[in-house]
C-alpha cells in the first residue's frame, strides 16, 4: 500500500490517498485516536470512491472515532470498463430514457462488476489490518448492497453491515442473503423510484441474520435522512467498539 495524499481536514480527521497495485482509494482516520475500527464503506453499484454523498459519510464516521476506507473496484469510478461492461451502461441509459425495463441490464453488468469487485475489497481489508492504529472487528456501510452481502458471506472479519436498499441486487445476491448472519441495520427510501418497495422488504426479509433493524423514511433514492448517519455510527458503536 502507497499513500500518494495526507491533509488533516477541520473535523479532526485525517484524509489519505492511497495505491495498492492497480486498486486506487482513501482512507480517513480519527486524527486523535491511537487505534480504531475499521469500517469498509462502498457507494451504490461501483459509484466513483470521490462521490460527495460517500465522502460525507465517510469523514462523519471517522470523525466518530472509526477507520474508514473505501476503494474503486475494477470497472468503477477512474478504473478502466471492459467494452462489455460500456455496452451495457449504454444499454441501460438507452432503455431508461425509453422508459423499458431495466432489471435484466442490471443483471449484466452488476453481478460481474460484484465478482471482480470482492477480491480487490479483500486485498485492500488485508493491506489495512496490516497498518498500525486499525484494528478489527470491521464493518461494512454502503449502498452497494449487492458487494456488501458477498463480503459479509465470505469475508468472516465482518461483524455487522450496514446497507442502503437504493441499489439493484442480483439475482445471485438475493439469494446469498440468506447466509448473511451479521448485525445488520437496513435503510430504506420508501418512495424511491428505482427501487421497488416491496423488493427491498423481500430482501430484508430474507436476511438470515438474528439480529436485524429496518428503517423506512418518506422520500426518494437520495432523501435519506441525515440523522440516519448518527443511528448508523450507534449501530457501529454497539457491534465494532
Amino acid at each position: 500500500m502507497h499513500f500518494t495524499s495526507e491533509q488533516r481536514l477541520d473535523d479532526g480527521v485525517v484524509e489519505r490517498e492511497f495505491t495498492l497495485g492497480e486498486i486506487p482509494g482513501t482512507l480517513w482516520t480519527p486524527e486523535s485516536a491511537a487505534s480504531a475500527p475499521l469500517v469498509l464503506m462502498a457507494h451504490n453499484n461501483g459509484l466513483p470512491k470521490a462521490d460527495p454523498r460517500l465522502v460525507a459519510r465517510a469523514r462523519y464516521t471517522a470523525a466518530r472515532g472509526y477507520a474508514v476506507a473505501t476503494i474503486d473496484a475494477a470497472g468503477c469510478g477512474d478504473r478502466p470498463r471492459s467494452a462489455a461492461d460500456e455496452q451495457a451502461r449504454a444499454d441501460l441509459r438507452r432503455a431508461m430514457q425509453a422508459g423499458e425495463p431495466v432489471d435484466e441490464i442490471f443483471e449484466s453488468f452488476i453481478g460481474p462488476m460484484v465478482e471482480k469487485a470482492v477480491p480487490d475489497w479483500r486485498t485492500t481489508l488485508d493491506a489495512l489490518l496490516a497498518l498500525p492504529g486499525i484494528d478489527g472487528p470491521v464493518g461494512y456501510s454502503g449502498g452497494w448492497t449487492a458487494l456488501g452481502i458477498r463480503l459479509a458471506v465470505v469475508e468472516p472479519r465482518i461483524a455487522a453491515a450496514g446497507f442502503f436498499a437504493g441499489g439493484y441486487v442480483p439475482r445471485a445476491q438475493r439469494e446469498e442473503a440468506r447466509q448473511v448472519t451479521v448485525p445488520l441495520l437496513f435503510l430504506l427510501q420508501w418512495d424511491d423510484e428505482g427501487n421497488p418497495r416491496q423488493r427491498a422488504l423481500d430482501l430484508f426479509d430474507a436476511f438470515g441474520s438474528e439480529e436485524k433493524t429496518l428503517h423506512a423514511n418518506l422520500g426518494g433514492h437520495t432523501g435519506t435522512p441525515w440523522f440516519e448517519l448518527e443511528d448508523g455510527c450507534r449501530f457501529l458503536d454497539r457491534h465494532l467498539k
